[in-house]
């Protein structure tokens, strides 16, 4: 099988301190033998839902996947790259490199609102007679109305002028409709359709009346345009009928129409934002005014599509009251499944509302896939979400056989503390059953609280610190690329001798720092301490990093669109997996058969000597010699031991035990089932099922009512853009002070300008006082 082209991911490193700020993937290119945990690379989803995936056999574009966010902050732009420099601000971690599967969620749509409104289809009769099988009255010849209907649909029908212009006659008096809306809807069609000012001077229970205020010239005596419309009905279950109608206009056209209001056009493009949810105001607006001729303000375009996005997204303060329907219909659907929802306490025992707090959810189908990996080991991290009601999406991510992330579980809490960690864990641990004494392991961002809810719940749990924030915490005293290296060799070192004696030499480079970094226990941040009970030796969390970049366009959604945008996402990127498990040939997983490779071909610049036991000698280049026992398959190099697929110095001992006729067995025996295909078969031979709309759902028995949380506007405009930390707005300043350009944007410092009117240079048109520098 040909070995494609990988994406090789890197961390971006700028901000600074726990809760640290939105990062960056870098992707490059290598054609190079990969080291540790590569991924295959991205499969992508056509833009129909399911209907056809096609997987790419070669990876080529480059990319850039945003990590988890700074806390309660919104996503950085390009422009919060500004004053960044390149090596000094990157992670490479060679032996872990985290890729996923790409899964499209651009046409994404869900709608909860049973009543919500769409395009009424046209009143027109049509030329033919159809059978109506859903209509209350009979259409036989036999009743006495079938001359009358005719007669009216004659007057609906479209009329050719002399011009040859066709014509529709839009009301004629005797015409019925079902409700008043319906009515008021169509004058204000009319209204926008020939440029008039048409106001509805009567507006009750039984009667309606539009009448024209448009502008007629030469109007001195004060005559109005004598269009005028008026209908009524006799009783509150009657259909209204137009009695009046003056359709002559003598008023001048105009292209400010009353009616042409933001709810009006809101109806006219909910099919367009049902579709494509992300269209741009400018293009709406655009559309609007080429299709109606008329005037129409980009505010007005904006608070329309805010409306027809409510309509199609659900209400966010509606969908809580429904969220126990959901909850119900997810676990008829996907078996297993375990949702917990939490409210706040409520003083009054008898009130039979209750505020929404958190939510719980963990998929039967991902439960199961999770113990069938075998792998004991999860990310955990959290995402802000945006919308009127903010809080925050924790997450717990795991590690498949092809060393892809495999999401687990999450939930929608008000903030990261440590009752909502804690909280988070224990129901994680009642589904993963882990009590105090387990042996579990946790990567995490030292996130507010986690690091003590983790203590408290599982102290018996090995909990390793991202390296990427010890490294933010460590820039703000000690900036220096030197810094850098030296955390980063500490950190990577396998064998405990290698940690201390790199640890001599930053103490002897800097005393301080060197006694910054002892404070925090190396068992939490270097592999030389770690255990191999989690078969990974990951030192960023970049599991979390990459599944929160995928749910970005899914945390402004109301709570139900959140949670349905994050299943959806998951089942999708079930599908995607399979595919590649059908392009994949055995017994190891692709990441697991180019990790083999890639040692196997260092191990023949090694050699191995024989004790006579169970235990070899070997030795390399640049004094790298150590000892393999093969009956306990152990190296003290701690490799093998740490990802679980032989080292090069054990490679190189099988070498030599088939070199001297020694039964060995297949090499991929000797590497941990985690990395077998049919592991990661079985990991995803448990399948997300979908759900059915929202009228077939069940109801809910709970007479408690769930309310939205509490929230408090804050004053001035919603920001979009993240808060950069202190460490960064030193860089910048450090950037511009040094004439250095940013990433994205090209230094305008050391620039002369030229003045456009005098043509002098130091200043510009606008400040140009006839005089300048030359």
């Amino acid at each position: 099988m040909q070995t494609p082209k990988v994406k090789k991911m890197t961390r971006r490193i700028d901000g600074s301190g726990t809760g640290a700020s939105d990062d960056v993937y870098r992707v490059f290119l290598q054609d190079e033998a990969l080291h540790a945990n590569d991924i295959p690379g991205n499969i992508n989803i056509d833009e129909e839902f399911v209907r056809n995936f096609d997987i790419l056999d070669e990876f080529g574009v480059e990319e850039s996947i945003p990590m988890n966010e700074n806390r309660n902050q919104e996503p950085k732009s390009d422009s919060d790259y500004e004053g960044d420099h390149e090596d000094s601000d990157f992670f490479i971690d060679e032996d872990n490199i985290i890729e996923d599967v790409e899964v499209d969620m651009e046409d994404f749509y869900m709608n909860t609102d049973t009543g919500a409104e769409t395009n009424e289809l046209s009143n027109e009769a049509e030329d033919i007679e159809v059978i109506d099988n859903d209509e209350f009255d009979s259409l036989s010849d036999d009743s006495r109305d079938t001359r009358r209907r005719k007669l009216l649909k004659e007057l609906g029908k479209q009329k050719v002028c002399s011009e040859g212009e066709v014509h529709n006659v839009a009301f004629h008096i005797g015409q019925k409709y079902r409700t008043k809306k319906e009515l008021k809807d169509k004058v204000d069609m009319h209204a926008l359709k020939t440029k008039r000012s048409i106001f509805f001077k009567k507006n009750d229970k039984s009667r309606l009346t539009a009448v024209c205020t448009g502008t007629v010239i030469g109007n001195a005596s004060g005559i109005q345009c004598p269009w005028r419309l008026h209908a009524s009905r006799s009783t509150v279950e009657d259909y209204w009928f137009i009695k009046t109608y003056k359709q002559t206009h003598s008023c001048l056209n105009t292209r400010k129409v009353r009616s042409c209001t933001a709810t009006f056009l809101s109806k006219q493009i909910i099919d367009q934002i049902e579709m494509n949810p992300e269209v741009p105001v400018r293009a709406l607006q655009d559309q609007l005014v080429k299709k109606y001729d008329v005037h129409i303000s980009e505010d007005k375009v904006f608070r329309a599509k805010a409306v027809a996005t409510k309509v199609v997204e659900g209400d966010y303060t509606k969908q809580y009251a429904i969220l126990r329907d959901y909850v119900l219909e997810l676990q008829k659907t996907n078996p297993g499944t375990t949702v917990k929802i939490e409210v706040v306490s409520e003083p009054n025992p008898y009130s039979s509302t209750r505020q929404f707090k958190r939510i719980y959810v963990c998929l039967g189908a991902l439960k199961k896939g999770f113990k069938a990996g075998i792998r004991d080991f999860l990310g955990l991290d959290g995402a802000f979400m945006k919308g009127p009601f903010p809080g925050q999406i924790l997450t717990a991510v795991g590690v498949d056989s092809n060393n892809g992330i495999y999401p687990l579980a999450y939930a929608v809490v008000e903030s990261e503390n440590t009752s909502s960690w804690k909280w988070f864990l224990e129901c994680l641990g009642e589904d993963l059953e882990l009590y105090s004494n387990s042996n579990f392991t946790f990567v995490t961002d030292r996130q507010k609280g986690l690091d003590r809810a983790i203590g408290d719940l599982f102290p018996h749990a090995e909990h390793r610190y991202c390296v990427r924030h010890i490294y933010q915490n460590m820039r703000r005293e000690w900036k220096a690329t030197e810094y850098k290296d030296f955390l980063w060799r500490c950190a990577t070192a396998t064998t405990i001798p290698e940690f201390e004696a790199i640890m001599k030499d930053l103490s002897i480079f800097d005393k301080e720092a060197y006694e910054w970094l002892l404070k925090i226990a190396p068992h939490h941040w270097a592999r030389s301490h770690f255990s191999g009970r989690a078969i990974s030796d990951m030192l960023l969390n970049n599991l979390c990093e990459v599944f929160n970049s995928k749910l970005v366009k899914g945390r402004d959604k109301p709570i139900i669109s959140c949670l349905e945008f994050i299943r959806e996402y998951l089942m999708k990127r079930v599908v995607n997996v399979m595919k590649v498990l059908r392009k994949s040939a055995g017994p190891l997983t692709p990441t697991g058969n180019r990790l083999l490779e890639a040692n196997s071909s260092l191990a023949s610049q090694y050699r191995a000597t024989w004790n006579g036991g169970q235990k070899y000698q070997v030795e390399g280049f640049q004094n790298d010699q150590h000892v393999v026992d093969m009956e306990s398959r152990e190296c003290t190099c701690r490799k093998w031991e740490l990802t679980g697929i032989p080292c090069k110095h054990a490679i190189a001992t099988l070498y030599e035990m088939a070199k001297y006729g020694e039964h060995v067995g297949e090499l991929y025996t000797y590497v941990h089932k985690v990395y077998w295909l049919d592991t990661w078969k079985e990991m995803y031979s448990f399948k997300v099922e979908p759900i059915k709309g929202r009228v077939m759902w069940p109801k809910s028995d709970c007479p408690i009512t769930l309310l939205p949380p509490p929230h408090h506007n804050t004053p001035g405009r919603p920001k979009k853009k993240r808060k950069i930390t202190a460490d960064e707005k030193s860089q910048r300043k450090k950037g511009k002070s040094q004439g250095e350009s940013s990433s994205y944007n090209l230094s305008r410092n050391f620039l002369k300008i030229t003045c456009g009117k005098c043509k002098k240079t130091g200043h510009n048109a606008r400040t140009c006082t006839g005089r300048g520098e030359n």
